[in-house]
C-alpha cells in the first residue's frame, strides 16, 4: 500500500500547508532519516581515528628519531674523532712514548676530515651520492631514479640511499632489520642531521665507519690493508719482519699521527669507493677483474663530474691493481700489542668500549720501554733457533706496577698471551709458599730433616699413597731446611708441607696474591696443582715476599688488590691518577728471614746462573719430564718471573739445553740475570742523572749481558755446567752434589754483551698440558690432576 504525502503546517502569517513527498527506498519504500545520521557519524569517527593513528604513528617516529639523535651525536667516536693512545712510563708520573693506539675489534682507526685524501672523498660522492651537496639527506629526484631503474630491469640495480643516511645506518647498526619502518626513521634521521652536522663531517664519519672489506673499518684501515706496503713500505717491511705493527728497524715505538688515507691518489681512491657497495665482489684479490672494472667506473664517473682532469683520468686508468702480496690485513697499531691488548681490557672494563676506543684518551701506562727492549732482547739471545719459547713479567715492588711483560714470540702469529693467560704446573717455584708458612708457625731455617725416599698416606683415601722420589735418587741425608731449599729437595719439603697442611699452605699462596684457586692435594707441596699458574700472579706474589710480607697494589689494578698497569689516564675531561694501596699479609721479620734463606738458591743452590752481584732471592721450578722451566726472583727494586716451554703443548726440553735438559736453573735463570742485569744499569744511569753527576740521560735501552764465559774467557754458545735439582721426579733444578754447599765467596759476573740473535721461530696457540706429578709418579700417589695449559 502506498504512503500517503506527510502534511506539514507552515506558521506564520502567510498561512497554508505545505505537502512533503518522500523519496523512494530501494524497496520502493520511503528511507528512514536516523539511518542516514547514523551512517554519516561512523565515516566521521572511522576518519578521526584514523587521522589519530597516522598523527600517533608520525609523533612515534619522531620520538624514534628524536631518541636516536642525541645517542648517534653524542656517541663517542663520532664527537671525538679520535682514538685513545697509550704511553709508555717515562718515571715521575710523566708522559713517555707513544706506544699504542686502541683501535677496537675492527681496528678502526678514527681521522678528522683534513686527514683523508679529497680524491676518497670525490670517488665516494661520485659512485655512491652524486647530488650529496644538494640534497638535505634525502634524495627524493635519486629514490625516483632508482625505482624506475628496478621496474625497468624487473630487479634491485640501484640504491636510493644518500651517503647520509648510510651513515645513520651504519652507527645504528641496523643493517640487518631493514624494514620500511626502519628505512622511514633513518631518513627522518638523515633529515635531521644534515641541519646539525656539515656535509664535510658526514661525509667524514662515514668514510670513518664503512667497511672495505678484508677486515678493514674505516679509510684509514682501509688504505693501511690495501696500500700500506705501497705507501709507506719502510713501515710496512719492518714490522713484516718483526711481526710486531708500530715497531721500525731501531726497535723504537712508531704509533704515528700521520695517516696513510691522507695520501691516496685517485686509482687507489677509486677502489676502496667502489668496494664499499659489495667488499667482496670486488675485491681485488678474490675477483680481480670484476674490481678493475668497478674502479674504472668510479674513475669516469669522477671524471665526468669534474673531479679529475682527462690526464689525471688516464694516468689512473693505467695503475695496476694491488696484489696479494701487497694486502696487509689489520692488526692493532701497537708496538706492545702483548701489554697494550691486555691493558686495553682494562680499560674497557672501567670505562666502557665507546669512550676507549673513540674518547680520545691519553694513558700513561706503567711499562718501562726500555727494561721491556732489554727483556725481548734477553729472551732472544738465550732462545733464538733453540725451540721452546719465553714469557716473561717484571713488577715494581715499590708500588705493585708492571714493568715488562712479553706473552710469546709473535703476536700476530700466536695471540695467546702466555705470561697472562698461560696456567703452567710452577713445580718447585711454588716452595716458598710452603717456606713463608713454616716460619710464619715457628719452624726455624736450621730445624733437620731427613732426605730419603718417602710415602705419605692421602688424606681421605684409605690405601692411597703420595710417594716423594728426588731427581737421579740424590739425598742429602741429615739436612736443613736452608740447604733443603737451596737445592730444593722435595723429600723435605713434602714432608713439610703436609705437617703445615696444604689447606694453609693454599690460603697463603692467595693472601699473597695468587688469583687462581690453589688445590689442597699433597701434590702441592711439590708444586704439583690442579690448575696451574700464570708467570704474572706467580711474580706479583713474589712482590709480597720482596716487600717483607706486604702486598701493594693500586687504584688502577686489574683486580682487587691485584698488578696495576695503568699510572693515569687524561681526556674527555678526567684526569684520575693511581692511587697506591697495601695490606699486610705476613709479619716483615718473617719476610727478611725468607729471603735470606732464597737467597741462598742462587749463592750456592740451583739458581747460581742468576747470580747478579747484589743481593737477591728467588726459586728454580721445573716440572715433569722437563715440560715447564721457571725462574722467579726478586732484588730490591723488581720481581722478575721467567717461564721457558712450548706454550701449545707439554713437551719435555730434553736437549734444548746444549743438548742437554732445560731445567729452571739453566734458561730461565739465565734470562731473569740478564734482564736483572740491564734493569740494574738503567736503574745507576737514571739515578745518576737525578743527582746531577751525568749530563745526559739514557734514550737506549741497557745492553743484555751474554752467557757466561768459558775457561778462556770467551763467550760461549751454552751455559758451562748443568744445572739440576733434587726433585720428586719433577724438578731437576738441583746443582750437582745433593747436600748443601758452601756459600761462594764472590758472585761470578757476566761477560760484556754481544749482539741480540734474531728472534724466535713463533708457536701456535696453546692448548692444555698435563701437570707436574709432584713426585706421585705411582698409580694412586697423590698426583696432580690435569692442569688447564692456560
Amino acid at each position: 500500500m502506498e504512503r500517503p504525502p506527510t502534511l506539514v503546517r507552515r506558521n506564520g502569517s502567510e498561512g497554508g500547508t505545505i505537502v512533503a513527498f518522500p523519496l523512494p527506498t530501494a524497496d520502493g519504500g520511503a528511507p528512514a532519516p536516523r539511518t542516514r545520521i547514523r551512517w554519516l557519524r561512523l565515516a566521521l569517527v572511522l576518519l578521526a581515528l584514523s587521522a589519530l593513528a597516522a598523527v600517533s604513528t608520525l609523533f612515534g617516529m619522531l620520538m624514534a628519531v628524536a631518541s636516536d639523535l642525541p645517542a648517534l651525536e653524542n656517541a663517542a667516536e663520532y664527537r671525538r674523532a679520535q682514538n685513545s693512545v697509550l704511553y709508555a712510563d717515562a718515571g715521575g708520573g710523566r708522559r713517555g712514548p707513544a706506544i699504542a693506539r686502541l683501535t677496537g675489534n675492527d681496528h678502526r682507526i678514527l681521522l678528522r676530515q683534513e686527514q683523508i685524501s679529497p680524491h676518497l672523498k670525490n670517488a665516494v660522492v661520485a659512485i655512491e651520492d652524486r647530488r650529496f651537496y644538494d640534497h638535505r639527506g634525502v634524495d627524493y629526484r635519486g629514490i625516483l631514479r632508482a625505482l624506475v631503474q628496478d621496474v625497468l630491469r624487473r630487479r634491485a640495480v640501484q640504491g636510493g640511499s644518500t651517503i647520509t643516511q648510510q651513515f645513520v645506518k651504519n652507527a645504528l647498526s641496523a643493517q640487518n632489520r631493514r624494514t620500511v619502518l626502519q628505512k622511514m626513521r633513518e631518513a627522518a634521521l638523515a633529515y635531521h642531521l644534515e641541519r646539525k652536522w656539515s656535509k664535510q663531517k658526514i661525509l667524514t664519519e662515514y668514510l670513518n665507519t664503512v667497511y672495505f672489506g678484508n677486515g678493514a673499518y674505516g679509510a684509514e684501515s682501509a688504505a693501511r690493508t690495501y696500500f700500506g706496503r705501497i705507501l709507506d713500505p719502510n713501515r710496512f717491511a719492518a714490522t713484516a719482519s718483526q711481526g710486531v705493527t708500530g715497531a721500525n728497524a731501531q726497535n723504537q715505538p712508531l704509533v704515528t699521527d700521520e695517516p696513510l688515507a691522507s695520501r691516496l691518489d685517485p686509482a687507489q681512491a677509486a677502489l676502496l669507493a667502489g668496494m664499499i657497495a659489495s667488499p667482496s665482489m670486488y675485491d681485488p684479490i678474490q675477483n680481480p677483474r670484476a674490481a678493475l672494472a668497478r674502479r674504472n667506473l668510479v674513475l669516469r664517473r669522477m671524471f665526468e663530474q669534474g673531479y679529475l682532469t682527462r690526464s689525471q683520468y688516464r694516468q689512473a686508468l693505467a695503475e695496476p691493481l694491488p696484489t696479494r702480496a701487497d694486502i696487509t690485513p689489520p692488526r692493532p697499531e701497537s708496538a706492545e700489542p702483548y701489554f697494550s691488548t691486555w691493558v686495553t681490557q682494562t680499560l674497557v672494563d672501567r670505562y666502557g668500549a665507546g669512550l676507549v676506543f673513540g674518547g680520545g684518551l691519553r694513558v700513561t701506562t706503567t711499562l718501562d720501554w726500555q727494561l721491556q727492549q732489554s727483556a725481548q732482547q734477553a729472551i732472544t739471545r738465550h732462545l733464538a733457533g733453540v725451540g721452546p719459547s719465553a714469557a716473561l713479567v717484571a713488577i715494581e715492588n715499590r708500588t705493585g706496577e708492571v714493568k715488562a711483560i712479553v706473552g710469546g714470540n709473535n703476536y700476530y702469529r700466536q695471540p695467546f698471551n702466555v705470561a697472562v693467560q698461560g696456567h703452567r704446573q710452577p713445580g718447585s717455584a711454588f716452595k716458598p709458599f710452603i717456606l713463608v708458612e713454616a716460619l710464619l708457625r715457628g719452624v726455624s731455617p736450621d730445624r733437620t730433616f731427613v732426605s730419603r725416599p718417602k710415602e705419605f698416606r692421602v688424606p681421605g683415601s684409605p690405601g692411597e699413597v703420595f710417594k716423594v722420589a728426588n731427581y737421579e735418587d740424590r739425598y742429602a741425608g741429615v739436612t736443613t731446611l736452608r740447604s733443603a731449599t737451596a737445592t730444593s729437595d722435595n723429600s723435605v719439603y713434602a714432608e713439610l708441607g703436609l705437617e703445615l697442611g696444604t689447606g694453609r699452605i693454599a690460603r697463603l699462596a692467595e693472601r699473597m696474591g695468587l688469583e687462581t684457586p690453589v688445590s689442597t692435594n699433597p701434590a702441592m707441596t711439590l708444586g704439583g696443582l690442579r690448575e696451574g699458574l700464570s708467570p704474572l700472579e706467580l711474580a706479583y706474589a713474589y712482590t709480597t715476599l720482596a716487600n717483607k710480607g706486604l702486598r701493594v697494589s693500586g687504584t688502577f689494578a686489574a683486580r682487587t688488590m691485584g698488578p696495576v698497569t695503568i699510572e693515569r689516564v687524561v681526556g674527555a675531561g678526567r684526569d684520575e691518577r693511581n692511587q697506591r694501596r697495601s695490606e699486610r699479609v705476613f709479619p716483615a721479620a718473617v719476610g727478611e728471614r725468607a729471603q735470606q734463606v732464597l737467597a741462598g738458591v742462587l749463592q750456592y743452590g740451583t739458581g747460581r746462573n742468576a747470580r747478579i752481584g747484589e743481593f737477591a732471592f728467588g726459586k728454580t721450578g721445573t716440572t715433569e719430564n722437563y715440560g715447564d722451566a721457571w725462574f722467579v726472583g726478586s732484588n730490591r727494586d723488581l720481581t722478575i718471573a721467567v717461564w721457558v716451554g712450548y706454550p701449545d703443548r707439554l713437551k719435555p726440553m730434553l736437549t734444548e739445553y746444549g743438548g742437554k735438559p732445560v731445567a729452571g736453573g739453566t734458561y730461565p735463570a739465565l734470562i731473569w740475570r740478564d734482564v736483572m742485569l740491564a734493569w740494574i744499569a738503567l736503574r745507576d744511569a737514571r739515578e745518576r742523572a737525578r743527582d746531577g753527576s751525568a749530563t745526559t740521560t739514557v734514550t737506549q735501552p741497557a745492553p743484555v749481558p751474554s752467557a757466561p764465559a768459558g775457561p778462556s774467557g770467551t763467550v760461549t754458545a751454552t751455559p758451562p755446567r748443568r744445572e739440576t735439582e733434587t726433585r720428586a721426579r719433577t724438578a731437576p733444578d738441583q746443582a750437582p752434589g745433593a747436600g748443601a754447599a758452601s756459600p761462594p765467596t764472590s758472585p761470578a759476573r757476566p761477560e760484556p754483551p754481544s749482539e741480540p740473535a734474531p728472534a724466535p721461530s713463533p708457536q701456535p696457540q696453546p692448548a692444555p698440558s698435563p701437570p707436574a706429578s709432584g713426585g706421585g709418579n705411582s698409580p694412586g700417589g697423590g698426583a696432580a690432576p690435569p692442569a688447564s695449559g692456560r
